[in-house]
């Protein structure tokens, strides 16, 4: 469960603050509604991650056709939780729908970056470390 906490702060804590700092340079650029439905989207993407999180433990140990039912209650109540900030960039124009989309998805965005960037870094290490014992030979 610690690492479980400790993937959600780090992932979750990345996602918040580029959406705010993403939201005021928006806002410097008048395109306020822009950055208040990235930040709303933003915010609703990590309660859906949080209890995605908190919900995997529960599903363990428990029967098979229980698990199923436990997890289709889960999902159902993770969507209806996503549709809130959809609702609200539909019924109001301070909510730009682009953006709020964009904020739903932006810890998925942050950790397929974070991947993405690790894969590259061990990469050019891997890269570099073969050269360097190659120019040693």
């Amino acid at each position: 469960m610690e690492e479980i906490r400790k993937t959600q702060k780090k992932y979750c804590s990345i996602a918040i603050t580029f959406a705010i700092f993403a939201g005021i340079v928006f806002f410097l650029f008048g395109l306020k509604p822009i950055g208040k439905g990235l930040i709303l989207g933003t915010i609703f993407s990590i309660f859906n991650f949080i209890l995605m999180g908190e919900a995997l433990p529960m599903k363990i140990g428990i029967s098979r056709n229980r698990a199923g039912v436990y997890s289709f209650l889960s999902i159902l109540f993770r969507y209806a939780l996503l549709a809130i900030p959809l609702v609200s960039a539909i019924k109001l124009a301070r909510f730009n729908i682009g953006a709020t989309v964009c904020g739903i998805f932006m810890v998925q965005m942050v950790i397929l970056a974070d991947n993405i960037l690790h894969q590259y870094y061990f990469s050019t290490q891997k890269k570099n470390y073969t050269e360097k014992l190659l120019w040693k030979n």
